[in-house]
């Protein structure tokens, strides 16, 4: 696969937002307190993050960071708190105010992308919203995550395993095979136990004492 233009990435991210923008759009007050694939933070805590994650550039994030004693669950609870509105619908018109923001921390657009399309499926999953995110931009995160421990130990969770996606061009590594959607592949990486029941081959019972090892991020 051709990596995508930075510019690409963010047309991709912006897509992303907005789709999660759309789905949020329609919960109950109930709907946002449930409690997302990341267990310490509710639905409106995860769109809260998501839009810290598009208002913080580099030198704030250093700043934050450092003030956090380099503790990055600090870090992104200090930061998620700024950016949650008084009521549910006030903290979504928050995040709509940066579906097309292009600020980031560092010039790691992949990451970034990866960072809405797995946060949009930590909320999706547990409200049972059937969502499949564009094929393109999960290949894009998929081959960021195989090769570089960024916001999360993907490429270290891989390692010594070869990834095969059935629904797209996405392959990487070598070893005992892992099979599945990209989406599945994706969120594995993340650290998402939930997607494990859709993978096949030997690699995944590797794959999961893994993630059971350690908590997910």
């Amino acid at each position: 696969m051709t990596s995508p233009t930075t510019d690409t990435l963010w047309t991709m991210t912006h897509g992303a937002r907005a789709d999660l923008v759309a789905d949020l759009s329609v919960l109950s007050d109930d709907q946002w307190r449930t409690t997302s694939l990341c267990p310490q933070w509710d639905v409106e805590h995860v769109v809260a993050h998501l839009t810290a994650a598009a208002s913080v550039g580099r030198v704030r994030w250093i700043r934050s960071i450092v003030a956090a004693g380099f503790r990055p669950a600090v870090h992104n609870d200090r930061r998620l708190r700024e950016h949650l509105g008084a009521s549910p619908a006030k903290t979504l018109a928050r995040f709509e105010e940066v579906v097309g923001s292009t600020i980031a921390p560092t010039g790691d657009i992949a990451a970034f992308l990866g960072e809405v399309l797995v946060h949009g499926q930590d909320i999706r999953v547990p409200l049972g919203i059937d969502h499949e995110p564009d094929l393109l931009a999960l290949t894009a995160v998929a081959e960021f995550f195989s090769s570089r421990d960024f916001a999360v130990p993907s490429r270290s969770t891989v390692r010594g395993l070869a990834l095969r996606a059935t629904d797209g061009d996405f392959e990487s590594g070598a070893g005992a095979v892992v099979t599945g959607p990209t989406l599945a592949l994706v969120m594995t990486m993340s650290g998402r136990t939930a997607y494990l029941d859709r993978l096949d081959g030997p690699g995944v019972a590797i794959l999961r004492e893994r993630l059971d090892a350690g908590p997910q991020i």
